[in-house]
C-alpha cells in the first residue's frame, strides 16, 4: 500500500544544472552596470559634457554632478558590490544540482 500524501506528483528529475553560473552571471552582469555604467559611464559623461550641455537623446549632461547624479553614482557603487557578493556567493557554492533547503534529497530513492 501506497501513502499518497507522502508520494510527490511527479519523480524529482535532475536536469544536471549548475547554479554557480547563474550566480556568476548575474554578479557579472551587476558589476558591469552598476560600476561600469553606474559609476564611469555617468562620471566620464559628465567630465566630457561642456558648459552649455551635452544632449544625450532627451537628456541634457551638464559637467556639474547634480542630486540625481550623485543618486546614480550611490546606487552603481550599491550594485556593483551586491555583484561582487554574487560572484564570491559562486564561487564558494560547491558544485551540484541546486536543492532547495529543509528537504533531503540523499535519501530520495530513483524510480
Amino acid at each position: 500500500m501506497v501513502d499518497l500524501q507522502e508520494t510527490p506528483a511527479t519523480p524529482p528529475v535532475d536536469y544536471e544544472g549548475d547554479e554557480r553560473y547563474g550566480w556568476i552571471a548575474g554578479g557579472a552582469l551587476l558589476i558591469a552596470l552598476g560600476w561600469g555604467l553606474g559609476v564611469v559611464g555617468n562620471l566620464l559623461l559628465h567630465a566630457i559634457a561642456p558648459a552649455s550641455g551635452l544632449l544625450l537623446v532627451w537628456v541634457r549632461i551638464f559637467p556639474t554632478l547634480g542630486v540625481y547624479a550623485w543618486a546614480v553614482v550611490g546606487l552603481g557603487l550599491f550594485t556593483g558590490a551586491f555583484g561582487t557578493a554574487l560572484l564570491a556567493l559562486g564561487g564558494r557554492t560547491p558544485r551540484g544540482r541546486f536543492v532547495l533547503p529543509g528537504y533531503d534529497y540523499r535519501n530520495e530513492r530513483s524510480p
